[in-house]
């Protein structure tokens, strides 16, 4: 790993701006290998020297990758005035550079993965690359017989928007009269598509929840709001997917 400033060191690990961290070096509260450092734009290299502020160690992480079950009543932001954001869940984490791979709705759930690592996004979210993503459903209103068949040739939208064909697995009734469970794999995310798909068949969603995202897999154990860090092989699966 390259040599950083400390501000930038510091910074990316959410301890402030490069201003407060140059107040914060001034006042004696930044230590490198035990020694004060006064001059922020010292360079250090990461894997070699500890840092520390105010007496606690402040270790230097490149990427992270977390995945959450993203509870309704959240957004897919880093950053909103009115709801609280899936990062804002994400309490053990030490980048101040995360953001959500792709959005879910507010009243949707289900599996997001949060992390500051851009190609492995791009990778994702690419329509080009073909990653799959699986929504469980439940539907109102009654499926045309040749609903499967319109999926998997691609259906135009209301608006005039194409889709890329999906797979429709039709699971079981539903609690309510004339509801239905189901499951959707689906290649690429325009705004609310799942949602619009199903309109454009006569029905309407009335639950919505991701279950996969390429080779990830939400964890059962998660509830909603919940999340842990991806484990080695998760994050080699996603990368060579």
């Amino acid at each position: 790993m390259k040599e950083l400033r400390l501000d930038k060191y510091l910074t990316e690990m959410g301890e402030g701006t490069r201003s407060q961290i140059k107040e914060m070096a001034r006042k004696g509260r930044i230590f490198v290998d035990g020694q004060p450092e006064k001059k922020t734009e010292r360079k250090i290299h990461p894997e070699q020297n500890q840092v520390s502020v105010d007496g606690r160690p402040v270790s230097y992480v490149r990427y992270e990758y977390y995945m959450l079950n993203k509870p309704q009543g959240v957004v897919s932001a880093t950053e909103d005035s009115r709801y609280d954001t899936v990062i804002s869940l994400i309490k053990s984490r030490k980048r101040d550079d995360l953001f959500p791979v792709g959005r879910l709705d507010i009243d949707t759930e289900g599996l997001l993965l949060i992390t500051n690592d851009g190609d492995l996004a791009h990778q994702l979210l690419s329509p080009k690359k073909h990653v799959d993503k699986v929504y469980f459903a439940r539907i109102q209103g009654e499926l045309p017989p040749d609903a499967k068949e319109q999926m998997e040739e691609g259906l135009v939208l209301s608006d005039g928007t194409p889709t890329m064909p999906a797979h429709l697995e039709v699971l079981k009734q539903g609690r309510e009269e004339s509801s239905l469970e189901i499951l959707l794999t689906i290649r690429e995310g325009k705004f609310h598509q799942v949602k619009r798909m199903f309109e454009t068949l006569g029905c309407r969603v009335i639950y919505l929840k991701r279950m996969t995202m390429g080779s990830l897999t939400l964890d059962e154990a998660l509830a909603p709001g919940e999340y842990r860090p991806l484990s080695e092989e998760e994050i080699l699966n996603l990368k060579s997917h």
